[in-house]
């Protein structure tokens, strides 16, 4: 992390920083021969999202130490980004969060992790989609009133402090690879902010042989590398609901590391969407066959890495227990909840409801 933070976090800081952000385990755990699942899910909120978000939120804490006026975070969720963030931040002083999440579109436990924390954490439960709630935080960003009366950042992915450390995972990844030829490197992909940090390792020197991103059936990116004609389009709900992003904002920055030379980035990087009866069928076979329970999101992942015919690992982005009803169906028994959010079934959900016109947004917060 040193040389993308320089000399503005002292050496020991980051050293703690980076201590705290990454105290659990990385395990890279073997499905079959051929098919690795580098499991993301074993910190405080079940995603691989705590990462990014212990990070960015130590960083904040330090830099906003002698600081009096409080710092507002903005951040829009399809599920995971805004339970991480929500505990990574809870209780920072001078920190409140404002976390916007599509009404009806997330998992009871991702709900449950945005709506039941309090003290410095606020949930909006927007009528819309996640591309609706992240335009709405965009929008906010290049509002004149809101930046006058309030100090605002993000903690979505298009916050470099919030992707960036989610390099440190691929290397541990490596550490535990033990083939002799560099891994493939299959990534659920919706914002693709997980695939870019993966791409940034690369750049750094991370041996890989290929990427894959996995989409579902917001397949933006997979038809740009059959045609190199980018074309946005509205979300689409779908099982692996933390995918579900119609315009992945950092895709352009994914260009960027390979010049925005698209044979360069398609000589590194495959996309395939994966349909919903397809990443169903995967779990069930996943499990009969070899045992392991995978969520939606690494379904969709494991479909396509198989697809592809090499060796490699996939990125278990979620553990199971977030998404009950499809997993559950797909395996024909009962998840274990994890002790992490037993608690949370005890806590009564808070949050405002507030319909995807802007302006409703910004007299909600001008008024807060």
């Amino acid at each position: 992390m040193q040389p993308y933070v320089d000399d503005s976090l002292p050496n020991t800081k980051l050293e703690s920083i980076v201590a705290e952000t990454i105290n659990f385990n990385f395990p890279l755990v073997k499905i079959n021969e051929s098919i690795y699942s580098l499991e993301l899910f074993h910190g405080p909120t079940l995603a691989f999202k705590d990462v990014g978000a212990r990070f960015m939120s130590r960083c904040l804490g330090y830099f906003n130490r002698n600081n009096n006026q409080k710092v507002t975070v903005l951040v829009a969720t399809s599920g995971d980004t805004g339970g991480a963030v929500a505990n990574g931040f809870l209780g920072v002083e001078g920190v409140d969060v404002i976390i916007l999440y599509p009404s009806g579109k997330v998992s009871p436990v991702q709900e449950l992790q945005l709506t039941t924390l309090g003290q410095n954490i606020t949930a909006l439960e927007i009528q819309g989609n996640f591309d609706d709630c992240q335009a709405i935080v965009k929008q906010a960003f290049m509002d004149g009133d809101i930046n006058a009366k309030l100090s605002l950042t993000s903690a979505n992915s298009i916050n470099v402090a919030r992707w960036l450390p989610q390099q440190l995972y691929y290397f541990y990844a490596y550490q535990q690879w033990q083939q002799n030829e560099a891994p493939v490197v299959c990534v659920p992909s919706g914002n693709f902010g997980n695939i870019c940090a993966g791409m940034m390792a690369f750049a750094s020197g991370l041996p890989v042989k290929h990427f894959i991103a996995a989409c579902n059936a917001n397949d933006v990116v997979t038809n740009y590398l059959q045609t190199e004609q980018y074309a946005p389009k509205q979300a689409i709900a779908t099982v692996s609901n933390a995918m579900d992003v119609g315009n992945p904002s950092n895709f352009i920055r994914i260009q960027q590391i390979f010049n925005n030379e698209f044979s360069s980035l398609k000589n590194k990087l495959s996309s395939i969407s994966v349909s919903d009866d397809t990443t169903k069928k995967t779990i069930t076979k996943v499990y009969k066959d070899y045992n392991y329970t995978l969520d939606p999101h690494g379904a969709v992942a494991y479909y396509a890495l198989e697809q592809y015919h090499q060796q490699g690992y996939i990125l278990e982005t979620a553990h199971p227990v977030k998404f009950p009803d499809v997993v559950e169906e797909a395996i024909g028994k009962k998840i274990e909840v994890p002790n992490e959010v037993k608690h949370l079934f005890e806590k009564e959900k808070q949050s405002i409801l507030l319909s995807s016109n802007y302006n409703d947004f910004k007299e909600w917060l001008m008024n807060k």
